[in-house]
């Protein structure tokens, strides 16, 4: 009996360590029931990762993203519908109320069927844009598959993605190709921070409306590494959302597909099965999610940890612990080799902006910390943390102190003060030229004026 309780504990534990950082309870949206079999791999692998799947139609009454004015489910997965879209219960404001009570959205569409105006709409909220007529595929004449694609060129072939930038963190990369058939594009804005792409188009690819004449395809709105396949937007509350172009992508038969790209004459197998594994970790904070530990502050010579106030030109110490979750643990955090991460000591605007170096690391975390002098400014000061990058949930702390001035016995005394000694100098010269004219003066006898000569006449 106790060795049964023992195995079921373990299980459980196990199953625990593989959740999510955030819930495992993942909403499921399809409105074909018959389409779940082409998904089977997929929904194994979120299974087995611990998530608790609950399948939806959008058309079902009871269907509802909150319960009693809390979020009923974890994180959203919807497939692309058949109808004008998901119902009133998943229209854009719901789905925005969604992510602002920290839920996470992957969102996923298909070049075979016509864009709802509800999602464009949902998508234009995020500074996503879609092709005007909501109905464009991605084609590439020299990127597709020739074994499934000969014709119709829109099964693109493509390498898995890198870096986004040399500050960031590489969550989507690894050796071997991707299949995006039937790709469904899209272009991101410019005036959102928010926003990084994923996945992008290769030069030579363009967007097409397979409805219309291939004559007529002369103007393209986007080309090239202006569309995007996949994209990310994390908000500000580092609620996350996910826009995958082709839900073909996941199915079974392009998990393990054989591709040929035109001109190599090598077949390769498809990276799509771990490409959805990382796709759906980080939309879901199983990576790139960040704790923050201890946080101290204190005199460098020593004293009170986290002091309430500080003296000007205090020597101080700042420390920050942080984490990164992957998968089912947290792991020391490292920060990409061209970044920093930076600590401000600010009132109104920063008096220092310090690189953190690390300075110990534990099991699971990285301690980081800095040495500087206060400024020589009294007043209300801040210890803040402010790092935001892409696909890493943002760190933003701030702790206030006071700054003091002198106490009346704390100023530092003349002879101390390396400016100070010329005039030191300078009286004490007076004082001691004084004392020597005095003391020539008292002993010094006065000459005589009598003459010791014979008055002639």
């Amino acid at each position: 009996m106790r060795w049964c309780l023992s195995l079921l504990l373990f299980g459980f534990l196990a199953v625990v360590h593989a959740l999510s950082s955030s819930g495992n309870r993942l909403l499921v949206v399809l409105e074909d029931e018959a389409e779940k079999d082409a998904y089977s791999t997929f929904w194994g692998d979120l299974e087995a990762r611990g998530y608790n799947l609950a399948f939806e139609s959008p058309k079902s009454d009871k269907l509802s993203l909150f319960e009693l004015g809390e979020r009923a489910y974890d994180h959203v997965l919807l497939l692309p519908p058949r109808s004008k879209g998901f119902g009133p219960s998943l229209n854009p404001k719901n789905i925005i109320e969604f992510m602002n009570k920290d839920g996470n959205v992957l969102l996923a569409l298909s070049g075979k069927s016509t864009t709802p105006s509800a999602i464009s709409s949902l998508l234009l909220e995020l500074d996503l844009h879609l092709s005007t007529d909501r109905s464009s595929v991605v084609v590439d004449h020299f990127d597709y598959d020739t074994l499934s694609a000969d014709e119709k060129h829109d099964v693109l072939v493509l390498q898995r993605p890198g870096q986004l930038r040399r500050d960031t963190k590489a969550f989507f990369g690894g050796e071997g190709v991707l299949a995006f058939p039937r790709t469904a594009p899209h272009t991101l804005g410019d005036s959102s921070p928010l926003l990084a792409p994923i996945l992008r188009a290769p030069a030579t690819a363009y967007s097409y409306n397979p409805k219309e004449d291939v004559g007529s395809v002369e103007d393209v709105t986007a080309s090239g590494s202006q569309l995007a396949l996949v994209s990310a937007m994390q908000a500000r509350n580092s609620a996350r959302f996910t826009l995958l172009g082709s839900v073909e992508s996941l199915q079974d038969k392009w998990f393990s597909a054989t591709v040929k790209a035109p001109g190599d004459g090598k077949e390769s197998e498809t990276a799509n099965r771990e490409f959805a594994k990382q796709l759906t970790a980080w939309t879901f904070k199983e990576t790139g999610v960040l704790k923050v530990g201890k946080i101290e502050h204190h005199l460098a010579e020593g004293g009170e940890l986290n002091p309430k106030i500080y003296r000007i030109k205090n020597e101080t110490v700042f420390s920050i612990e942080v984490s990164e979750y992957s998968y089912d643990k947290y792991l020391p955090f490292e920060v990409p080799e061209n970044d920093a991460l930076q600590l401000e000591f600010t009132m109104l605007s920063p008096f220092h902006r310090l690189d953190l170096q690390p300075s110990a690391k534990t099991e699971n975390s990285t301690i980081y910390s800095t040495k500087f002098t206060v400024p020589d400014q009294h007043g209300i000061f801040s210890f803040r943390v402010n790092y935001k990058r892409p696909f890493l949930t943002n760190i933003e702390e701030k702790h206030e102190v006071t700054v003091r001035h002198y106490a009346h016995n704390e100023y530092p005394r003349s002879w101390k003060i390396s400016g100070g000694w010329v005039w030191i100098a300078g009286l004490w010269s007076v004082i001691g030229g004084f004392l020597a004219f005095v003391i020539v003066w008292l002993y010094s006898a006065p000459t005589s004026t009598a003459s010791t000569t014979k008055k002639t006449q």
